[in-house]
């Protein structure tokens, strides 16, 4: 058939991954095409994947694409579900309590944020279920979420007349010339990333009054048309509000006051004060150890949390007090490689705690405790089974340290030692968030600080550390995450100019991950987000930063405590 000058068809195709093929008119938004095949999902559709680039689903699809639907049971998908709802939240709060303001601050495990108001009493049992009856009327009535790219003036004008001090902070380094609003019944704002269209996508929710705030709950990925029962969580709280405290110490609550700050010449102070926080966190802790007269001393935490820098600031403090605790490696008490217990996918688990040989684990540390010399064993990883290690035996009254993901299960150490065991949770547990209601994840933070850590030790890049991320968050779910209120003391590993400066060593990684593959939304994503910070100069941090655990220049990377 010989070549033609045509006019353009008026239909164009979408091919979806289970091999069916949509037609439709040229600018049907990708929702519509959608609906069509929801069925073949058993969770709700979201957003789309066009291109292998992400959108909304009013996106109007103009040319021939493949097409990946984007559901709740996805990170992705999971995402855009909570940030529509808060948003939602945020617009049912300002119609009912004008004079209010709402603060969305930290995440809880079970699935969940902790909100706090200000400007106002706090919530009433009465007035939260006012307000959630608001929302679940304006579900029902699935208003829109309106999407519209404004010039960055006219967006700064619009928070100057609310009185928006935080988002006016953030914007004032805004590289971009416009910023994307939402607005709703009339109320706009700014939202961090991709929403939902309307109201009525967000049918599952609550909402739960605690003490100074109120939770909103909302679903887990594993289960996302359901709700977790809502845990009790005193120690994470506690923690919370410390950081709340360090924040007004150093006078910076949010992305953009961070930014003000590095750009007047005060990185040095915001550095130096909140690395002297850290320190005496530390110095405290130990001071409990001593106090106790601990003889085991458990740390845990998910992966990229400082863990390895935390347990050698605290070994120093304790050194100072006259106390050298023993280091007992976890990883040596491995079972051979063969009677690892698998996973449902029929391959070894090495994350379970049935990977570890906790018969000879209890016996070695009631042989320790009691004074007695012994062999520890040594896994070899090469050989993938247990040989004879080093001969050990302990000084009276030295304590043992035992770091690993199982620190805080109870079935770690035998019964009769866990009261005198003193258990310590590390992890990044709050972030410096954008402004009140655009949250910064701290998994996010442990994967920016993952990303810059692999390549510089293992020579992975950003696409390969991105690709092995989900199987980690799974591990961290299923053995970690569940027993962390089980801490003496949870240790907040986030440092307030943390992102700032991971920035410079984060982003050229993140822009070397090529367009053609998965991984490439997920860069864009946390490139999007890096965007906002102003870079921090690295040569500020001391040496023996948790920062520089992945940075590099780390003083401890190579301290040992003297086992002699």
């Amino acid at each position: 058939m010989p070549i033609q000058i045509t006019q353009p068809n008026k239909n164009i195709e979408i091919h979806l991954p289970n091999d069916k093929t949509l037609s439709g008119p040229r600018g049907t938004q990708v929702g519509e095409f959608l609906a069509q095949v929801s069925d073949d999902f058993s969770t709700p559709i979201v957003a789309a994947i066009i291109n292998n680039q992400i959108h909304e689903l009013t996106f109007p699809v103009e040319i021939e694409s493949n097409c990946q639907p984007v559901t709740m049971d996805t990170a992705d998908g999971a995402r855009i579900y909570r940030r529509s709802l808060v948003f939602l939240l945020e617009m049912a709060f300002i119609q009912l309590f004008p004079k209010g303001r709402l603060n969305i601050d930290h995440s809880i495990s079970s699935g969940g944020f902790y909100c706090e108001v200000t400007g106002r009493a706090a919530l009433s049992q009465e007035e939260l279920d006012s307000l959630k009856t608001h929302m679940q009327k304006l579900i029902l009535e699935d208003h829109p979420f309106i999407r519209r790219e404004v010039p960055i003036q006219e967006a700064i004008e619009h928070f100057q007349q609310r009185g928006y001090e935080d988002k006016l902070r953030l914007l004032k380094y805004r590289r971009k010339a416009y910023l994307t609003l939402y607005s709703f019944n009339g109320q706009m704002d700014y939202m961090h990333g991709y929403m939902v269209p309307s109201a009525g996508y967000l049918k599952w929710f609550d909402l739960k009054l605690v003490e100074g705030g109120f939770l909103t709950q909302f679903p887990r990925r594993h289960a996302p048309t359901q709700l977790e029962p809502m845990g009790n969580y005193p120690k994470l709280l506690s923690t919370f509000r410390q950081y709340g405290d360090w924040l007004e110490t150093l006078n910076i609550d949010n992305v953009g006051a961070l930014n003000e700050a590095i750009a007047a010449g005060r990185a040095d102070e915001i550095v130096l004060v909140s690395e002297a926080l850290h320190e005496q966190h530390f110095a405290d802790v130990a001071q409990q150890i001593v106090q106790k007269k601990s003889r085991i001393i458990l740390i845990a935490g998910p992966t990229s949390s400082g863990k390895t820098t935390s347990s050698r600031r605290l070994a120093i403090q304790l050194l100072a007090r006259g106390i050298s605790p023993y280091p007992l490696e976890l990883d040596n008490y491995f079972i051979d490689r063969e009677k690892n217990p698998l996973d449902e996918k029929g391959k070894p688990d090495f994350e379970t705690i049935e990977a570890l040989n906790l018969t000879r684990l209890a016996e070695d540390l009631e042989k320790l405790i009691s004074g007695e010399k012994i062999q520890l064993p040594r896994f070899n990883f090469k050989t993938g089974r247990g040989e004879a290690g080093d001969v050990v035996q302990l000084k009276e009254g030295q304590p043992i340290i035992l770091e690993g993901i199982h620190g805080m299960n109870p079935r770690l150490i035998p019964d009769r030692w866990s009261d005198s065991a003193f258990r310590i949770y590390v992890s990044a547990l709050t972030q410096l968030n954008l402004d009140r209601h655009n949250r910064v994840s701290t998994t996010d933070t442990r994967l920016i600080r993952r990303i810059v850590r692999d390549a510089r030790e293992r020579g992975y890049s950003a696409q390969a550390t991105i690709s092995r991320w989900e199987s980690v968050r799974r591990g961290e779910k299923r053995h970690i995450f569940p027993y962390q209120e089980n801490a003496d003391v949870m240790f907040n590993s986030a440092l307030v100019f943390e992102l700032a400066a991971l920035k410079g060593a984060a982003e050229p990684l993140l822009r070397q991950v090529p367009h053609n593959v998965p991984e490439y939304i997920e860069a864009r994503r946390l490139l999007a987000f890096l965007e906002w910070f102003l870079p921090l100069d690295i040569n500020l941090i001391p040496a023996n930063s948790i920062v520089r655990e992945f940075l590099g220049g780390s003083s401890l990377k190579d301290f040992k405590i003297w086992r002699g």
